[in-house]
């Protein structure tokens, strides 16, 4: 986490101080740096602030309905202790939110509700439920008027006509400051297994992905993690080889019934091996947290990017990173979300990244890299002159005075 002094932190306790503390903000022509609990705060443009608004005294959980699927809770609530409250009822946030601490080099779990749905985090699970968004119910947030005021509700059937909800998750805090938020739960799985498919291409790996993910067999996750890669999370470093991982959750005849059908499938495309509960669940912890590329790991010192594709033009993408930019990579969500480890450069490759990026289709977002390289190019992806008047017009009837987060995703915005 970055230090700052004391006097520059304004700590709310309440709803009602956040409000108070924007709109002295606005009085004084001020700009603030909106902060859960400071999680990830290394990625975004590196930006200057006036303060920085620290919602992390905003926690607890305000209500938890199991039998309705249903939590809510402040914004500034850790993560990690929503996470255990939910298992603790045998349910989960089926989402299952990245957590950052390994690629930015921080504390594991220490992140906070608030910044998970404004980050619009995601895992694996992503390719079958979704990402935050699609889990996000309600919110009471401050804009940057200084204005309180609430969206959604408890159910998604509350959810109508402007749904503020999805247009938070994912603005990193530069709409509005979030104070309550609403999300919905669901049943953990009773079991879970992984097969895996050994020394694929990036390229064959992709019609192998894709035949599994049309298929029956229901797979919750598929990735696939090069050789170097996957010698780097302990469930699959003794295959020494490329690793293509379908994971498979439910009750245990189901999984079992569901193993059979894709090993059945997989068999013509190479060597097959299996992890069962305990492996393949800190396998996909792992892939989630793309601790391959950790801070303290070997490809620590690379700048890193976060690329969103069609998972048919992962490989596309990868191909062109490796010969241009001699990136180290992970595909997950059956190839269309594609993390690349690059040598530490002065502008992390960024030609070469958004050419790739371009070409295929999507969008890269710059999460690691020191701060002089994050202020000399676009962390976020560039939008193009429609889009960016939309943002424009969004951001102007949320924040005219571009209080909240100002120059955090673009410059000027």
């Amino acid at each position: 986490m970055i230090e700052r002094p004391m006097a520059d932190i304004l700590k709310p306790r309440d709803a009602a101080d956040v409000e108070q503390m924007v709109r002295s903000a606005l009085a004084d022509g001020k700009t603030l740096e909106v902060v859960g609990r400071g999680t990830k705060r290394g990625i975004g443009r590196a930006a200057q602030w006036d303060a920085t608004l620290d919602l992390s005294g905003l926690s607890g959980v305000t209500l938890y309905e199991p039998e309705e699927l249903v939590l809510s809770a402040k914004a500034g609530t850790p993560i990690a202790e929503i996470e255990a409250l939910v298992a603790a009822s045998n349910q989960e946030l089926a989402f299952e939110p990245m957590d950052y601490a390994a690629v930015l080099g921080g504390a594991a779990g220490a992140g906070s509700i608030g910044g998970v749905l404004a980050a619009n985090l995601s895992g694996p699970r992503r390719i079958k439920v979704g990402a935050a968004r699609d889990h996000f119910l309600g919110v009471t947030a401050v804009s940057g008027r200084g204005e309180t005021f609430k969206s959604g509700g408890r159910v998604v059937k509350n959810v109508t006509g402007y749904d503020v909800c999805k247009l938070l998750a994912g603005s990193w805090g530069t709409l509005a400051a979030m104070t309550d938020v609403t999300i919905k739960t669901l049943p953990r799985a009773e079991t879970e297994a992984t097969v895996l498919v050994l020394d694929l291409d990036d390229v064959t790996a992709r019609k192998v992905m894709t035949a599994a993910t049309a298929s029956y067999a229901d797979v919750s996750a598929a990735a696939h993690l090069p050789a170097i890669v996957a010698a780097r999370i302990a469930e699959t470093a003794a295959a020494q080889a490329a690793v293509t991982a379908f994971r498979l959750e439910g009750v245990a005849p189901s999984v079992v019934e569901r193993k059979g059908v894709i090993e059945k499938l997989l068999a013509p495309f190479g060597a097959l091996g299996a992890l069962g509960e305990a492996p393949s669940r800190a396998f996909w912890r792992a892939v989630r947290n793309v601790t391959p590329f950790a801070a303290a790991g070997p490809a620590g010192a690379c700048d890193l990017w976060r690329i969103s594709t069609a998972p048919t033009r992962g490989p596309d993408v990868g191909r062109a990173l490796i010969e241009q930019a001699d990136a180290e990579l992970l595909y997950d969500w059956a190839g269309g979300l594609v993390w690349a480890a690059v040598p530490p450069s002065n502008d992390a490759h960024a030609p070469q990244v958004r050419a790739a990026v371009a070409a295929a289709g999507g969008h890269a977002t710059l999460i690691r890299a020191p701060a002089a390289v994050r202020a000399a190019v676009e962390v976020f992806s560039p939008e193009a002159a429609p889009l960016a008047a939309l943002t424009a017009r969004v951001r102007q009837s949320f924040d005219p005075q571009g209080v909240l987060n100002a120059g955090r995703m673009w410059a000027g915005v």
